[in-house]
C-alpha cells in the first residue's frame, strides 16, 4: 500500500513537471514581454523569487533531461529536433529541449505507471512485462504524435499549393517582385504553406538569401512539389527566366499532382475496405443469413 502511494505520488509529479516543461517556452515569452512592458519600473520581489526559482531549478532539471534522452539515442541532436517541431508547426510553441525533456518525463511516468499497474495485476515477469510496454509507449508517444502532425500539415500544404501558384503568378505578372508576391499571398490566403511562406519572407527579411530561405522551407516542408517548387525558383534567379512563367508551370504541375494524389487514393479505397467488412459485416451477415437454418436443422436432428 505504502508503494502504491509514493508511485502516486511519483506519477503525480512527473504529470506536473511535464507540464511546466511544456509550456516554459510559453511562460519565457510571456514573462519577456512583461518585463519590456515594465522595463524602468521597480520589479516586485515575487517575480523575482519567481524567475530565480525557475532558472535554479526548472530550466537545470529540463535540460538535463534532455541531455538524458540525446544520450539515448545518439542520432538525436537538438538541430534535428528543432526542424522537426517546425516541420510539424511546433516551433513557436515548443522548443526542441523541452520536447526532449518532455519525453524524458513520459518515460519516468510510464516506469512508475507501470510498477503500478505490474503490482496490481502480479509481480515478478507481468511486471517487467508492463514496465518496459507503458515506459515505451512513454518515449516512442511524443514522437508518434509528432510524426503524425507531419504527415497532416504535409498533405494539407500540398493541397495548397496549386492556388497558391496561381496567386504568386498573377501577382508577379501584375508587376510585383517575387518578395512582393509573398506578402500579398500571405495576406490573402491562411493555413500551414501560409505560416511557412510566411517565415520564409521573415528570414528573407533578416539578411537570409532568397536561396537560402527556400531551401530552408524545402527542408522543412520535404514534399515533392515544394522541392520542384523551390528549385524552379532558385534555377529562374540564376538564369534569369521569368518568374511568372515558371509559376504557371508549377501551378499546374502541382495541380496534376493533385490530381494523381487522389486518384490512387480513391484506388485503394476498396482495399482498405476489405478488412473492415469481412471482420465486422460479413460475420453479421452470416449470423443472419445462416442462423434460422442452423436453428431449424438442430429441431430435425
Amino acid at each position: 500500500m505504502l508503494l502504491l502511494v509514493v508511485a502516486l505520488i511519483a506519477l503525480a509529479g512527473a504529470a506536473f513537471l511535464v507540464g511546466e516543461l511544456v509550456t516554459l517556452p510559453a511562460q519565457e515569452r510571456d514573462g519577456s514581454m512583461q518585463r519590456a512592458a515594465n522595463y524602468g519600473r521597480t520589479a516586485e520581489p515575487q517575480v523575482i523569487a519567481d524567475e530565480s526559482l525557475r532558472n535554479r531549478a526548472l530550466l537545470p532539471a529540463k535540460e538535463k533531461l534532455a541531455r538524458i534522452v540525446l544520450r539515448v539515442n545518439p542520432k538525436w541532436t537538438i538541430e534535428k529536433v528543432s526542424l522537426r517541431l517546425l516541420s510539424a508547426g511546433m516551433g513557436r510553441r515548443v522548443s526542441p529541449t523541452g520536447f526532449l525533456a518532455a519525453k524524458g518525463m513520459f518515460l519516468i511516468g510510464g516506469i512508475v505507471l507501470g510498477v503500478i499497474v505490474g503490482g496490481i495485476v502480479g509481480g515478478g515477469m507481468a511486471s517487467f512485462m508492463f514496465v518496459l510496454a507503458i515506459a515505451g509507449a512513454g518515449f516512442i508517444g511524443p514522437d508518434f504524435y509528432i510524426n503524425t502532425r507531419i504527415k497532416s500539415r504535409r498533405e494539407k500544404i500540398r493541397g495548397q499549393l496549386p492556388d497558391a501558384l496561381d496567386l504568386l503568378a498573377v501577382s508577379v505578372e501584375a508587376g510585383l517582385g517575387f518578395d512582393g508576391a509573398l506578402q500579398k499571398l500571405t495576406e490573402q490566403m491562411e493555413g500551414p504553406l501560409i505560416e511557412e511562406f510566411t517565415l520564409t519572407l521573415g528570414e528573407m527579411r533578416i539578411g537570409e538569401t532568397r536561396q537560402d530561405a527556400l531551401k530552408k522551407l524545402s527542408e522543412r516542408v520535404d514534399a515533392p512539389e515544394v522541392s520542384a517548387f523551390v528549385r524552379s525558383i532558385i534555377q529562374a534567379d540564376q538564369f534569369g527566366i521569368s518568374l511568372g512563367r515558371i509559376l504557371k508551370v508549377q501551378a499546374a504541375d502541382t495541380r496534376l499532382r493533385r490530381q494523381a494524389a487522389a486518384e490512387e487514393k480513391a484506388m485503394k479505397a476498396p482495399i482498405k475496405m476489405l478488412f473492415p467488412t469481412v471482420m465486422f459485416i460479413f460475420p453479421a451477415m452470416f449470423l443472419v443469413i445462416l442462423g434460422p437454418a442452423f436453428l431449424n436443422l438442430s429441431k430435425v436432428i
